[in-house]
């Protein structure tokens, strides 16, 4: 096997949970791969480099291994490897999230009828 569609390998390498998934982002163009958007049928092959936007955050990746079935996670990360200056952007990423979130607390309680009243009414303006 010297090619794969990308939309199989980024199902199998586990980026996204479902085939269609993969497929929908790389029509949402959020699959890079050389510099360009990709299709979901274009090729891969081992070497290239791809930038993947993700719920998860945004990885660069380099393709060792290809493989068109879904197999366990270990057997997953062994298909690339991640640039270090990913590594690093998600790791600020993350650290940046966390901090925001002592600005934003949790409320005390949950709303009561009342409150919630006033919510609506105050979105619906």
């Amino acid at each position: 096997m010297s090619s794969v569609r990308i939309d199989k390998w980024l199902w199998a390498a586990r980026f996204f949970k479902t085939r269609a998934l993969a497929a929908r982002a790389c029509q949402l163009s959020r699959v890079e791969a050389a510099g360009q958007w990709v299709k979901p049928a274009r090729e891969v092959r081992v070497g290239d480099t791809l930038k993947i936007k993700t719920e998860g955050g945004d990885f660069t990746v380099e393709v060792l291994a290809l493989s068109e079935i879904r197999g366990p996670a270990p057997v997953a990360q062994t298909l690339y490897r991640e640039t270090e200056e990913s590594r690093e952007a998600r790791a600020r990423e993350t650290a940046q999230r966390k901090a925001l979130m002592g600005f934003t607390p949790a409320p005390e309680h949950r709303p009561s009828k009342r409150d919630r009243r006033k919510i609506h009414q105050f979105r619906n303006q």
